[in-house]
């Protein structure tokens, strides 16, 4: 588990299932997807989410906020590091990525989530580079990554797994080395 002041990025439990559902069926939280999920595509998700934090000790970690009477079930989303997809222009790499519900966006819970994830990334896994893509109309995402001290490398690519007319195929990719993190964190 990490811990930041106000979050848990923790593996995932079965209480978090429902509420991940919930997220990936909400339109506003999936407007920057090709399409909303099911609840079984969304549990199959989470199951490879858990499984791979299993496996390797990291992945995109469910979140849930301190001060609560049970800190599992008060899933917000996930934030976290996972190898990026084999057929992207970039990799092999390793992508940060956050989806979280709605209601808790505008407090820095992804801000926060993700500088935990980047720590772990260059501190614990010592990676050289970690990406980050969005679609070109997804502003929030690209401020975040800003924030975050990401840098876009004006590489943008066609997503592969969306048709070139679709309106989320152009994406961006912003990158961060550990040398620009170790500076951002001195």
């Amino acid at each position: 588990m990490i811990e930041t002041e106000r979050l848990y990025l923790r593996q995932w439990q079965a209480s978090d299932f429902a509420p991940f559902a919930e997220m990936n069926a909400n339109p506003e939280v999936m407007e920057y997807f090709p399409k909303l999920l099911p609840t079984s595509v969304s549990n199959t998700i989470a199951k490879k989410c858990q499984t791979l934090i299993e496996d390797n000790g990291w992945g995109f970690w469910a979140v849930s906020r301190k001060g609560c009477s049970n800190k599992s079930d008060d899933f917000i989303g996930m934030v976290g590091l996972n190898n990026a997809h084999a057929d992207m222009p970039f990799s092999p790499s390793v992508e940060i990525g956050w989806r979280l519900h709605n209601d808790y966006w505008g407090s820095g819970y992804a801000t926060e989530a993700a500088q935990a994830a980047l720590r772990y990334a260059f501190d614990v896994l010592e990676l050289n580079e970690v990406v980050a893509f969005t679609a070109v109309i997804n502003k929030r995402s690209q401020k975040l990554m800003e924030r975050l001290g990401m840098t876009d490398t004006q590489d943008n690519f066609y997503h592969p797994m969306l048709d070139a007319k679709h309106p989320l195929a152009e994406h961006v990719l912003y990158k961060i080395t550990r040398q620009q993190w170790q500076a951002l964190s001195a």
